[in-house]
């Protein structure tokens, strides 16, 4: 058993590091609003799909109206804002400056923690966040002069982590009665609905490439990164929530191997130096955890 969690923490971290090289061949090929919007139907209509279809427990029904609004504002922020502008942003980012990015949600989410549950951050969780915001800063320095990103790309980045912390935050405040696939399927759709009027008014639909490209793109987001990835991820936190957030720390890792094997980004002093001082944050700002961990 304890070879298979391994395994599946291991794919949890290859499949969610890969999200931002999967976007960022996408986005060649399509407008990032269109590519977000079909990504977003796909996964939510084959999620519930699946929930409503073959799932036999009475829990798989409908949302009520106050779930319906719980889950509303959390599709909004979690996909159509987060989800949206990364998507956006990765247009005008490296693949592994995204990668490394998403990484800093737990630090962010302690910042966000404090003023949304009035919680007093720990001074190694400072630590923490001063230590991974300067990692993705060092990291971006070098391929900001590249032309690899830009300040545009990194400014939406930000708040697209804001946003996903933020969703992230409120989803512990909710005492969630359906079943984790519904609330996936159901936000991940909402999301869609929600970003679909800036997509069809905003998006350029003729120099869109309908090509094998953008659909393998998609479809990878889709299924491996949105429906396998999240099953991973929810089968390791039933399990064990602080040893979950252990395999974050591999995502920057895996994140910047795919950007340069697959998309041929440059790997430098930088790079290395950013990456060490993110997973060095990202284990300050846990430390308490962990050591509560290892002591339960």
């Amino acid at each position: 058993m304890r070879v298979k969690n391994i395994g599946i923490g291991l794919l949890f971290s290859i499949l969610w590091s890969s999200a931002s090289v999967a976007t960022k061949f996408g986005v060649q090929y399509a407008s990032p609003l269109i590519l977000a919007n079909v990504r977003f139907f796909i996964a939510g209509i084959l999620l519930l799909s699946f929930s409503y279809l073959f799932a036999k427990n009475k829990s798989y029904r409908l949302p009520t109206k106050k779930e319906w609004r719980q889950l509303a504002l959390f599709g909004f922020l979690n996909t159509t804002l987060y989800l949206g502008l990364y998507v956006y942003a990765m247009k005008y980012t490296a693949a592994g400056i995204g990668s490394l990015a998403v990484s800093t949600n737990p630090l962010i989410i302690v910042l966000l923690s404090s003023w949304w549950l009035n919680r007093k951050p720990k001074a190694e969780e400072w630590t923490g966040i001063i230590l991974g915001m300067g990692g993705v800063c060092v990291a971006t320095y070098p391929l900001l002069a590249d032309s690899y990103t830009t300040v545009e790309g990194i400014t939406l980045l930000l708040i697209s982590m804001i946003a996903v912390s933020a969703a992230s935050v409120y989803y512990a405040t909710i005492k969630w009665e359906l079943p984790n696939l519904l609330i996936n399927g159901w936000q991940v759709f909402l999301g869609g609905v929600f970003l679909l009027p800036t997509t069809l008014l905003l998006a350029d639909f003729g120099a869109t490439s309908w090509n094998p490209v953008f659909w393998g793109s998609v479809l990878w987001l889709s299924l491996a990164v949105s429906i396998a990835g999240l099953i991973c991820w929810f089968y390791l936190l039933r399990i064990d929530t602080v040893k979950a957030s252990l395999w974050l720390f591999l995502c920057p890792l895996f994140g910047f191997f795919f950007a340069w094997w697959l998309m041929d980004e440059p790997v430098t002093v930088y790079t290395i130096f950013g990456t060490l001082l993110v997973i060095a944050g990202l284990y300050a700002g846990q430390r308490t955890k962990l050591s509560a961990g290892k002591t339960a």
